[in-house]
Parts: structure tokens; sequence; C-alpha cells
């Protein structure tokens, strides 16, 4: 075991170090002396996603970099990426940032957001929407702080503090639970496998939970718990997409971004209303 925890350190140092030149499979398992089919199932076994699919990452966040900086133009950030044009820089960015890299560069340019700040039982949290749904939900014990993150998501848009239509419809239904005909629009960015793993939270019923293999497996990817907990974690809309029903297969609560605590207190407060419903 030991060994191939080595093996994946070595081929994980050498992604790091070369993904600017873009290797392929055979050279990234010619480097730790594998076969390409071995070294392949070794690492996506340990690691959670494809060798590829790593690169790419360590691609993506090389380019963000490099497009937060005003002077690097899209295919002065290709070039230096090691990619052949701003066409792959494209392409990269769509599979797995669901934006285009000019739309990551402008940062929320042109988007108009309303926000505004709401109490429930598991404390005060901040909202934001777009013209199209709800793009952001966070919980927030300093009001400053919470602003500052949602800022820092979409940094050039334009901001105003207001309680919209789709505001007031949450603020009837979130948690309380009051019903109405009006569903509640999201406007979320995601890749094709963060969607999906959203889109499986939404199946778990209010009151029960899921491990993260288990919820793997319902999306048809059983060897990929560690990235689908990777999916959980970055969920932009805090207990509508609800991540708090997944816990760990030893039954141990495991990580939330908004503490084990308030974790705890959804669970209970759900498992709670479905025990009262089931008493009548």
């Amino acid at each position: 075991m030991s060994y191939q925890y080595e093996t994946i350190e070595k081929a994980i140092i050498y992604l790091t170090e070369h993904f600017k030149e873009q290797p392929d499979l055979e050279a990234i398992a010619s480097s730790i002396n594998l076969s390409p089919h071995h070294f392949q199932r070794l690492f996506t076994e340990w690691v959670g996603i494809s060798p590829k699919k790593f690169g790419q990452y360590l691609t993506l966040t090389y380019a963000k970099s490099l497009l937060r900086d005003s002077k690097q133009n899209l295919f002065d950030t290709a070039y230096n990426t090691g990619l052949s044009g701003t066409g792959r820089l494209h392409d990269l960015f769509i599979s797995i940032e669901a934006m285009t890299p000019a739309e990551y560069k402008n940062g929320g340019k042109g988007l108009s957001i309303d926000y505004n700040y709401q109490q429930s039982q598991f404390g005060e949290f901040i909202l934001a929407s777009t013209s199209i749904g709800i793009c952001h939900l966070a919980f927030c014990p300093v009001r400053d702080q919470g602003l500052s993150v949602l800022k820092e998501k979409f940094p050039n848009a334009h901001f105003s503090e207001d309680l919209n239509k789709a505001h007031v419809l949450l603020k009837n239904r979130f948690i309380r639970e009051n019903k109405s005909d009006d569903p509640i629009i999201l406007h979320l960015k995601g890749t094709p496998f963060q969607l999906k793993v959203w889109e499986a939270l939404l199946n778990i019923e209010s009151g029960q939970v899921r491990n993260y293999s288990q919820l793997a497996n319902d999306i048809g990817q059983d060897k990929a718990a560690r990235a689908v907990g990777s999916a959980i974690g970055a969920n932009p809309v805090a207990y509508l997409i609800p991540c708090h029903r997944v816990i760990r297969a030893t039954g141990v609560l495991g990580d939330y971004h908004w503490g084990p605590t308030r974790k705890l207190a959804m669970i209970g407060w759900e498992a709670a209303r479905l025990n009262s419903r089931n008493e009548f």
C-alpha cells in the first residue's frame, strides 16, 4: 500500500512540474515506470479522477491566475499554459468551469445581482440572485464578511441590496416549508460532474442521509467518492442543495463548510419533522 502511495506521489509531482508541457498518459506513466493502463487505473483509484483530468485542473488553476492579471490576454494565457491556442483554452474552461475564459476574466461583468439577509433557525444567511434565479446562499455570522465572499465570486457584477420576488418566495418557503406553486429557480455555474452530484443531492429526501460512496453509486461513479466530496464542497447554495444530508460511511457526520454543529442541527431538525409527520 505504501508503495502505491509513493508511486502516486511521484506521478503528482511529475504532473505539477510538467503540466505546461501537457504530457500525455504514456509520458506520465513512463516517468514512474508503469504501463499506461496500470497507471491510469492506479491513479484513478487513489486520486478519484483520471491523470488527464488532474492535469486539466492544474492547467485551469494556472490559467485563472494569469487571467486575473489584466495584462494577460486570452492568447497569452493559452500560450503560457502550454495549450495550442485559445480554442483549447475555451474548451478547458467550458468542460471544467462551465464558463468561457472571457467570462471568467470579466468576473461577472454585465450581471446585476440582488442580495439581502434573512434569518433562519440555523442562523442568518445572505441570499443573492440574478434575473434568472438564485445564484448564492451562504450562512454569514458577520454580514460584511458574507457580502465580501459574494463579491469575490462576482467581482465585476453590479450589486443591489433588495428583497426581490425570488427572495420573498424563498423567505416564505425556506426551512418553514410554506407550500407554493411557484418553483424556486436556481442560476448555478458548475461542471457537468458537479451538476450531476448536486442533482443527486436534491433527490435525498428531507430527514434522510446518504454517505459519499452511496452518492457516488447514485450517479454511476462508484469509485469517485472523493470527487463527489469535492463537488459537494463546491455547492453554491447552502441548504437548498442539501449537502448537509451526506455523512461518512462510518456514521460520522464529516466535514461541513458551515460547521459540524449546524450540520447536526439541520439533520436533527429534519429527522424530527419527519418523525412527527409519521406519528399522525
